[in-house]
Parts: structure tokens; C-alpha cells; sequence
């Protein structure tokens, strides 16, 4: 089997089937670190530029601030695709080096379609010193990045504050008027390539969510506020994007099928959701309902929620809500990849691994994937760290666990 029929059998719960070897992903650090250890330099992962075909706020979000780096690495910060996290996304650049070294499988990819702001915002730096860079995003977001820690840009000024501004936004970038105008320049070559494909394709991710986009365009607190002060803003807003997710979808899948659905949220924080239950059904459930029923009206019956920290009490609503599979199962806030297999036996899972223990050596790696052995074996789980494995984990402990689970995972699934 290719990576893309394997992940559809994965997806079907299948049992005997070898599941996917990926990782979520790694910091930038982390890989310069692993090249100067003994990692073979093949291919150095390449940051996204201003004159990339096709370019769109799915891909190259975040792209002035990576290269405003300019030491010739990558920066310290950034993450490096690994498979279990969707590519392209947020101009991360992709890891082939890793993948090739330890005989992992083709990254899952995403169908590079603006489905934010259309048309997108024209980004302008706004001051730069050695130190700081301050920019206008291509969604309209007002960022403050630092070179030296290099991680995502800190957002400190929305294009959504009220009603008022909401509404110029919709008019103006967020409707259906102008659905295939969101299809990238280079759209007919990717189509081309899509139909043609060996790896898993889906629709959706980061920053794309019935929560996750709120807070991506207007910040945390003033979308939780606005759930008690303006509910009703809150519901005409998740009603416009679900409409325009929709509509563009269905253009997409005019051109090609696709594997799956991503749906970014990071709801939760470590020790639980950021939002009570109660809210969710009120305001992301039927939205969920609605956009689960439509995609499943279309053939794509693989939905999963990204989600970070303690989702446990999450689960039984995103199943509700139509969703099929979640991760990155964060081991480190909690979540135990045994306890969720017993008690919800059709989720499909990915993640599961704490990236923080890798550090411990063999003894503690042996210990750390003793759960993952036992729900392999129950099929419907791909296994990988929690998150982007940090500069800590040397590449003499990375290749120790890299090699434990690869043969975890042959020994659980023969095809």
C-alpha cells in the first residue's frame, strides 16, 4: 500500500494494517542540532518566499517573519513538518532528511486554498531592528516577532474588534461572492498533481475552526466575552464560515476528492477545555452538525479535530458533533491514549507520545511506548510525539525511540 491507501484503511479501523510512520514534527533547532550529531544532510528543510507560485494564507502565513531571519538556518523556533501535522501550513518548511533516515512515510498534505480573508490583506513590515520585527499579516493581523526566540509571531492588533469592523470584514473579504478567486495561481498544476497523488490529502487546517478562527481574527479574550455580550455576533460569525468553508469546498471538490478534513481548534489548555461544555453546544455544535452532514453528503466521512492539551471531556462532543478522529493526544497534559481507546473504541487517534520524556534515555523511551504496543493492536491509531519535539532530545535518544516505534508499528500490522 502508498501512504494515501494505507491512511485510508487506518481511518476504517482496520486491524493487521501497518499504521503510518510520522512524527508530529520538530523545531528548527531541533533538526540543526540532529544535522550537527549525525544526521545525513541531504536536503535542508527550505522556508517559503515571496515568490512562490501559488501562494496563499494557508501556505505562507507567517512567511515575513521566518524570513526575517537571515543567519542562513532556520529559525530556532519554527516548526519542521514531519507527517502527522498537515503541509503546507503557516510556511513551515517540510522535513525529508528525518523521513528518509528512519524510512518513515510521505507527509499527509493540505490542499493549498485560501480559506481565510479573501482577498488577502497586502503584508507590510512596519518597523525592523536586529532584534524585532513588526508586521502587517497577510490576514490582517498585526504581529510582534522576535528573532532570537524565533517562535510564532505574538498577534497585537485584530482586523475583527466589534460588530462594525466584523461587518466590513465579511463584505469586504469573508462572503461567497467570490469563491473561486480563493483557488491559488497555480491551482490547475495542483489539481493535476492532486489527482495523481500516493500521499493523504485533506481540506481545512490551521487556523480553521468554529473556535479557532474566532480567536484567530479577533484574540482569546474578546471572544470569550463576546460569547455573554454579543452572542449574536458570535453565531452570524461561525454562520459565515461555515458558509464560505462550504462553498469553497465544494469547488474543490469539483477538482479533486480528497482523504480528509482538518478542523483546527486548540480549545483546550492543560488542564481542560478554554470553553465550558455548555458553550460549545450553544454555539459550535450545530455548526459542527452542519458541516459534518455536508461533508459527508460529498463522500468524506474522515473528519478530525486538531486540539491541543486535556481534551478527554471534549471527546464525547466533537463525536456528537460529527468529527471522527483527534490529536495530538498531548500525553504531557494528561491524555492517556489507553483510557481514551476503552472508553470511545471508534476514535481514531494520533499522537499520544510525551515528546518531554524522549530526553530519559532507552529505559524511560522503553516505558513511555508500552501504551502505544497496546492500542496499536486495537487498530485506528497512528502514534507519534505530542507535539514538535524540542532541542533537548539529542539524536542518539531521537533514533533509539524513532526505531523502537517503527518496529512497534511492523510488529502490529503485517499488510
Amino acid at each position: 500500500m502508498n501512504a494515501r491507501q494505507r491512511f485510508r484503511e487506518i481511518g476504517k479501523r482496520s486491524r493487521g494494517v501497518r499504521s503510518m510512520k510520522w512524527e508530529f514534527g520538530y523545531w528548527g533547532a531541533t533538526v540543526d542540532n540532529w544535522y550537527a550529531e549525525g544526521l545525513p544532510l541531504k536536503k535542508y528543510p527550505r522556508l517559503p518566499d515571496r515568490n512562490d507560485e501559488g501562494r496563499t494564507p494557508t501556505s505562507h502565513l507567517y512567511m515575513d517573519a521566518w524570513n526575517s531571519v537571515r543567519s542562513g538556518k532556520l529559525p530556532s523556533g519554527i516548526a519542521i513538518m514531519a507527517g502527522g501535522l498537515y503541509w503546507p501550513t503557516q510556511g513551515f518548511p517540510l522535513d525529508e532528511d528525518v523521513r528518509d533516515h528512519f524510512g518513515m512515510d510521505l507527509s499527509q498534505r493540505l490542499v493549498n486554498v485560501n480559506l481565510l480573508l479573501c482577498p488577502e490583506y497586502v503584508p507590510r513590515i512596519l518597523k525592523e531592528t536586529e532584534e524585532r520585527l513588526e508586521y502587517l499579516d497577510v490576514d490582517g493581523v498585526k504581529r510582534v516577532f522576535l528573532k532570537a526566540s524565533a517562535t510564532i509571531p505574538t498577534a497585537v492588533d485584530y482586523p475583527v474588534k466589534d460588530r462594525a469592523s466584523w461587518e466590513r470584514v465579511k463584505e469586504e473579504r469573508f462572503n461567497v461572492k467570490n469563491v473561486k478567486a480563493r483557488l491559488p495561481s497555480n491551482w490547475n498544476a495542483l489539481v493535476k498533481e492532486y489527482r495523481n497523488r500516493d500521499y493523504p490529502l485533506a481540506l481545512g487546517g490551521y487556523p480553521h475552526g468554529f473556535f479557532g478562527t474566532l480567536v484567530h481574527l479577533m484574540g482569546y479574550e474578546r471572544t470569550f466575552m463576546l460569547y455573554y455580550d454579543d452572542p449574536e455576533l458570535v453565531r452570524d460569525i461561525i454562520t459565515a464560515l461555515t458558509e464560505v468553508w462550504m462553498a469553497t469546498y465544494e469547488e474543490v471538490l469539483s477538482y479533486t476528492d480528497i482523504d480528509h478534513v482538518q478542523i483546527w481548534e486548540d480549545i483546550s489548555a492543560g488542564t481542560g477545555s478554554m470553553v465550558s461544555p455548555d458553550i460549545i453546544r450553544e454555539f459550535m455544535l450545530p455548526a459542527y452538525r452542519r458541516f459534518t452532514s455536508f461533508l459527508r453528503g460529498r463522500g468524506v466521512d474522515l473528519i478530525f479535530v486538531d486540539t491541543d492539551g486535556d481534551c478527554y471531556d471534549l471527546i464525547p462532543l466533537f463525536l456528537e458533533g460529527g468529527m471522527t478522529g483527534m490529536y495530538p493526544m498531548e500525553a504531557s497534559c494528561g491524555m492517556d491514549i489507553v483510557k481514551v481507546r476503552k472508553n470511545f473504541p471508534d476514535l481514531i487517534m494520533m499522537g499520544g507520545i510525551q515528546k518531554s520524556e524522549l530526553v530519559f534515555g532507552k529505559t524511560r523511551i522503553d516505558e513511555i511506548l508500552e501504551p502505544v504496543k497496546a492500542v496499536l493492536k486495537t487498530g485506528g491509531y497512528i502514534p507519534y510525539c505530542d507535539h514538535f519535539i524540542p532541542p533537548d532530545v539529542n539524536f542518539e535518544n531521537f533514533t533509539y525511540y524513532r526505531r523502537r516505534l517503527n518496529a512497534l508499528i511492523d510488529e502490529a500490522g503485517e499488510r
